[in-house]
């Protein structure tokens, strides 16, 4: 049987080769992490924002019926939205949908840059 010199064969990485790659995934993932997280809470906006999108087409085409005249409710649209909401006002002049972030992780920063934001309540006006 031959000797073989182990001490000249490759056997897998060396230290700095795998301390290098760690950095590298690590800066990675501090760049990576935050991104995810802010655009997962950017998310929960616009769930709310949809939900109140669908109660106002939902509302449309309530009034497309001549006997609608009155305020409807959410469950007069027969329609499912996961976020609460209400709807007020007259429906002879506004109406205003109001719904409200289920999850209150709307980035207050998100919310701040919207007319159509108070506090956790996204607010929606058909005329």
């Amino acid at each position: 049987m031959d000797n073989v010199d182990l001490s000249k064969q490759s056997r897998g990485f060396t230290l700095i080769e795998l301390m290098v790659v760690i950095g590298i995934v690590a800066l990675l993932m501090a760049i990576a992490i935050p991104n995810f997280i802010n655009f997962r809470n950017k998310a929960f906006c616009s769930e709310a924002e949809t939900d109140a999108n669908h109660i106002a087409m939902a509302v449309s085409d309530y009034y497309g019926s001549p006997l609608h005249t009155g305020l409807p409710t959410i469950e007069d649209l027969k329609i499912n939205i996961v976020n609460p909401a209400e709807i007020t006002g007259d429906p002879n002049t506004t109406i205003t949908i109001l719904v409200t972030d289920r999850t209150g992780r709307c980035p207050s920063n998100y919310r701040e840059a919207s007319d159509y934001w108070e506090n956790s309540i996204f607010h929606k006006y058909i005329q």
